[in-house]
């Protein structure tokens, strides 16, 4: 296990190290979308993928625990929900930093920032609700059924409310007929970005939830003790 998890590490690491040096010094956005700020498309994208895959993770984790009562399942949803207001808020960055560029202000109230802010509120208050309850399983049960309720703003706040009013927000990725308009090094390197991406997040994923693990062991320890 302990060659597997190195070798997971040093794949992870030579892929992230490609795909930086190919997202800026390989692929050519000049030619195909806004510029070459539209670099930030390599990251940005697949960070704003991450966090929806997260919030998704936690809404059915937060459902097994509400069905079987079990801490693994309530410590699987709480580490996918911090993980995915991480990657959430690392969207909401690179975007600005995109708006910086493009529009000469980091902040302009457009449909899509707006909702983004509005899905870091509400997976903000879920941390918050965590860290409010002390009992164990009042917490548990509490947060399951509230990232269930919200993951439901999810879809809405993400990919319907940013096409229901006209946006400043480019479509670099996928155009208003329904097609990936790429040329083939753009699609090689933010393809490959979104799979490393993607593996990146189950690897830190499966360390938070294995951290979880040793603290609540930890805790039954002190507890037996306490208790003798």
């Amino acid at each position: 296990m302990g060659n597997l998890g190195l070798l997971v590490r040093v794949i992870l690491g030579v892929s992230m190290s490609v795909i930086l040096w190919a997202a800026f010094l390989y692929a050519r956005p000049a030619e195909n979308f806004v510029g070459e700020s539209s670099r930030i498309v390599f990251f940005h994208v697949p960070m704003a993928w991450i966090a929806t895959l997260a919030f998704l993770i936690a809404a059915i984790h937060s459902g097994l625990y509400l069905r079987n009562r079990r801490p693994e399942s309530d410590d699987a949803a709480a580490a996918a929900a911090r993980l995915g207001l991480l990657f959430c808020f690392l969207a909401t960055v690179t975007g600005s930093i995109f708006a910086r560029v493009m529009w000469n202000s980091y902040w302009n109230w457009d449909p899509r920032e707006t909702s983004i802010v509005l899905l870091l509120l509400v997976y903000g208050a879920y941390t918050g609700l965590r860290a409010a309850i002390e009992d164990p399983e009042r917490r548990a049960t509490l947060s399951a059924a509230y990232a269930l309720i919200a993951f439901v703003t999810v879809p809405f706040l993400m990919f319907a409310v940013p096409r229901m009013y006209a946006s400043l927000h480019p479509d670099t990725v996928i155009n208003p007929r329904g097609k990936v308009e790429m040329s083939p090094d753009i699609r090689l390197v933010f393809f490959s970005s979104l799979a490393a991406f993607t593996v990146f997040f189950f690897w830190i994923y499966s360390l938070d939830r294995k951290v979880a693990r040793l603290f609540r062991e930890a805790e039954a320890v002190r507890q037996q003790e306490m208790a003798s």
